[in-house]
């Protein structure tokens, strides 16, 4: 029985099995509406969420499954106290497969220890949200052709956000990547991550403004400036509106830029911008729903043929 914790739980050659799959099921849609008949995946989301449950609830119906699960901790036993060893005890007699997300690092990891079912870890803290990381890798090899060989700019909140630590770690398995950090000093991305960069040779640099390095992106990865993720208002507010994408600022930028973003959007993407070629961010959600599917059959062992 296999779990996915973090991006790098999957060499590169499973990913490219599993983004084949994923490629299979896009152009396929009806080889697989039966696929997980009789299968049930559990949703259990400790903490608010629209794309990531949805998404994992919308693949699992896509197959022919079923679902069930809860949206918020109030709405479960957490409320009593139950831990989350025994809430995966349980949910493994109930279910086949389960997406969790939680507000602690390391929950899902601690689920995956004691649970009876294959565990997917749907976000834990400000730590990993590979299948987030999975869409983006998926939206990126579909849309380019290929991963590695690029220049990627990650935009906003760099010290908080989980979807940019989770794709940086991904990303630096493949040639040739070169990583632009734009954000304010308080939200640069953390030691840790520029500390692995210089040790692994991978080059990279920080930056400000975000026109300082528009010319030169082959990718954009803007992200939100999460409220969640702050102890006081102040910070929230002085920091929230930092970057804004617009026309104007697009116009620096190659032609064949991407731009994405893990969503949800407030402000940091104009929606003027949706309508430019370049805007991928949307379909990128889309990508999402086909790569939770084959996730959902590879971890459950299943093969359509």
């Amino acid at each position: 029985m296999r779990h996915l914790m973090n991006p790098l739980d999957f060499t590169v050659e499973e990913l490219d099995q599993l983004f084949d799959l994923a490629n299979d099921i896009e152009t396929h849609r009806d080889k697989y509406a039966h696929a997980c008949e009789g299968k049930k995946l559990a949703t259990c989301f400790y903490e608010p969420s629209t794309r990531t449950r949805l998404s994992f609830e919308a693949a699992m119906l896509n197959l022919g499954g079923q679902v069930l699960g809860f949206s918020d901790a109030g709405s479960s036993s957490a409320a009593k106290g139950e831990s989350v060893s025994d809430t995966i005890r349980i949910i493994s007699c109930y279910a086949d497969i389960c997406a969790m997300r939680h507000p602690k690092e390391g929950a899902p990891m601690v689920a995956a220890s004691r649970s009876g079912i294959p565990v997917i870890n749907a976000g834990d803290g400000g730590h990993q949200h590979p299948t987030q990381t999975l869409t983006d890798l998926l939206t990126i090899r579909s849309l380019k052709g290929h991963l590695g060989d690029f220049t990627i700019g990650l935009c906003g909140d760099l010290k908080f956000g989980r979807t940019v630590h989770s794709l940086i770690n991904a990303l630096i398995r493949y040639p040739n990547i070169r990583f632009i950090f734009i954000s304010p000093p308080e939200l640069k991305v953390p030691d840790y991550i520029t500390d692995m960069l210089t040790e692994k040779g991978i080059p990279f640099e920080e930056v400000i403004r975000l026109e300082d390095c528009m010319p030169q992106l082959d990718l954009l990865y803007m992200t939100r400036v999460q409220k969640e993720r702050f102890f006081n208002e102040e910070d929230y507010v002085r920091l929230k509106d930092f970057y804004i994408l617009n026309k104007e600022k697009l116009e620096a930028a190659k032609e064949d830029m991407l731009i994405l973003h893990p969503l949800p959007r407030v402000n940091e993407i104009s929606v003027e911008v949706d309508d430019d070629p370049r805007a991928v961010y949307f379909k990128q959600a889309q990508y999402g729903v086909y790569v939770r599917m084959a996730l959902i059959l590879t971890l459950l062992e299943i093969e359509v043929k």
